[in-house]
């Protein structure tokens, strides 16, 4: 059986936080959690990576963050999306659309 890799394309990172959480606010590894079971493990989220794209989205004021209890009462950040990062989120959608279709088109190619 071969071995899939489960890495995040570059770049889609971004867009998988940005759309996780328009869903609702989530800390960090409920978030890596919540992309794993969406992709159906197509995709498993570094940790260091996510917190990198994290505090990257929060700067960029596409996210913000808050400290919180979790279900098991310990603290974690919960990040929430921005009205400018909901914004984003349709950028990057319609441009990850717009590449998936070239790439599409290109692996459908006869030639």
């Amino acid at each position: 059986m071969p071995n899939l890799s489960t890495d995040v394309i570059q770049g889609t990172l971004d867009l998988l936080i940005l759309k996780t959480l328009s869903l609702e606010p989530l800390h960090s590894f409920g978030i890596a959690r919540r992309i794993e079971q969406i992709s159906r493990n197509v995709f498993k989220v570094n940790p260091g990576s996510l917190l990198t794209a994290l505090q990257r989205l929060e700067r960029a004021g596409w996210l913000t963050a808050q400290w919180l209890d979790t279900e098991n009462s310990r603290r974690a950040r919960y990040y929430s999306l921005t009205r400018t990062g909901r914004k984003q989120l349709d950028v990057e959608t319609a441009e990850w659309k717009r590449r998936a279709g070239a790439v599409a088109r290109l692996l459908n190619a006869e030639g």
